[in-house]
């Protein structure tokens, strides 16, 4: 498994991951990192492989076509039967790995060659220790071509009769509202016309739309809803391991089947699988879709499990509501930190001028249709206060979107962690949202505007 002599595309990267590498009939060299965990999130969008250690460590990664391969070469590990702790964790559903081979390439380097299903753009980068998670490695898998949410919504809505409104909507895309691309892709060919065909340059942002426009009778409104964490970032946790990412996607889920039964509505996922999403990317696929209403559903945790009922966010450009809430809005933030992003990324100035493009007519429309969810999920549960409360959200900061942020019960209190794991429960969550949803648009039919 030695690297050909042809030129090939390498990159070295600093920092850490680990493994469970202990081969009996190898000694072990003095420096030799040990892996911690494994894991692996397959997803359409991309596929993500990440190696916990206990060690910062050196590695370097490069690409092999005629079969398409990534080679990724880790500093300072030995083999061990735990590296077939990865290599079972590849499933053949795999949108982008067929199969994973490791081998000693020098005494003190492993080379992990991934067998490809398709050319891919890889992100390979390191993350130092945060909450539960020592160094990791992580391999991300982007196809070469980037994914077009508005592909996506399209797929969605094959048999739906509004499908070929949707497809208008789709030719029809605003060029302000740029399809999420990493390092390495190529825009998809729907978006040349509009798009540059490199992603090495970013584009600049345009000045944010305003927040309302002449409603459009034959187009639906579409709802962006965004389960909060995923992947790599559970969120808070209960007491009886209650994940917050599970719950959100589940009461997603519930919401978009509710929306999409609406002759007038239909619901787009941020993420529909197990993945993290970053929280800019988020925003982005929401204006690429040109939502109407952006909702991000997550479960509150508090130090004290004494805390409970429900809450309705939206976003403060001066300033959290209570020392609570800016602790609450810095937690949520430092999703990107735990879940993972290559702050490398050639798109991160862009991500940051794009989430400071907040408007206070966005906001005005979130906190109407925020007191109006709020007043519906008042009806069944709790509400840990009685009014919307607002705080610096980065995922609420699409610049022409009214957002909110829903905290669906305290996960850390264990009667609302018993609530949140209960279908029935989940459902009156997703059938009050909708009702205050229709509330909102009833009140203010010209929020259907996109042109």
């Amino acid at each position: 498994m030695n690297a050909p002599a042809a030129p090939l595309r390498r990159k070295m990267i600093t920092g850490g991951s680990a493994l469970l590498l202990l081969l009996p009939v190898v000694p072990r060299l003095a420096q030799a990192a040990t892996i911690l965990a494994v894991r692996t999130w397959p997803a359409d969008e991309y596929t993500r492989v990440t190696l916990e250690m206990d060690t910062e460590l050196k590695a370097e990664h490069f690409m092999l076509d005629g079969p398409h391969r990534l080679v990724v070469d880790i500093d300072g590990l030995r083999l061990s039967p735990a590296i077939n702790d990865l290599v079972s964790k590849i499933r053949p559903n795999d949108p982008y790995i067929s199969a994973v081979r490791a081998g000693q390439n020098r005494p003190d380097v492993v080379r992990l060659v991934f067998d490809l299903k398709q050319d891919v753009a890889p992100q390979v980068f390191t993350l130092k220790p945060i909450g539960e998670y020592k160094y990791r490695l992580v391999l991300d898998l982007y196809p070469k071509v980037a994914q077009d949410p508005l592909m996506a919504l399209l797929k969605d809505a094959e048999n739906d009769p509004l499908a070929g409104i949707l497809e208008s909507l789709a030719q029809n895309s605003p060029t302000e509202a740029p399809i999420p691309s990493v390092e390495g892709q190529k825009l998809p060919p729907v978006a040349r016309s509009k798009q540059p065909e490199s992603t090495s340059t970013p584009p600049q942002p345009r000045p944010p739309a305003p927040a309302t426009r002449p409603n459009r009778p034959n187009r639906p409104i579409l709802i962006a809803l965004d389960p909060g964490h995923g992947g790599e970032d559970p969120g808070a946790i209960g007491k009886r391991g209650t994940r917050e990412k599970d719950v959100a996607l589940q009461i997603a889920h519930r919401l978009k089947k509710l929306i999409d039964a609406q002759p007038n509505m239909r619901a787009y996922l941020t993420r529909d699988r197990d993945y993290f999403v970053p929280l800019n990317v988020r925003v982005q696929k929401a204006r690429r879709v040109q939502a109407d209403l952006f909702i991000s559903i997550h479960a509150d945790a508090w130090i004290k499990p004494s805390a409970r009922g429900s809450s309705v966010w939206a976003l403060s450009q001066n300033g959290a509501t209570s020392s609570a809430a800016r602790w609450l809005a810095k937690k949520e933030n430092d999703a990107d930190l735990i879940g993972g992003v290559n702050l490398g990324a050639h798109n991160a100035q862009v991500a940051k001028v794009l989430l400071d493009l907040s408007t206070g007519a966005q906001i005005n429309d979130s906190i109407r249709v925020g007191t109006q969810v709020l007043n519906e999920i008042g009806k069944i549960n709790k509400l840990h206060k009685n009014r919307i409360e607002r705080a610096g959200f980065a995922v609420l900061k699409a610049p022409d979107i009214p957002s909110i942020l829903i905290e669906t019960a305290f996960i850390s209190n264990p009667q609302e962690e018993l609530l949140l794991r209960s279908p029935a429960h989940q459902q009156r969550i997703a059938q009050a949202v909708l009702s205050g949803i229709q509330d909102y648009f009833s009140a203010n039919p010209a929020l259907a505007r996109r042109t």
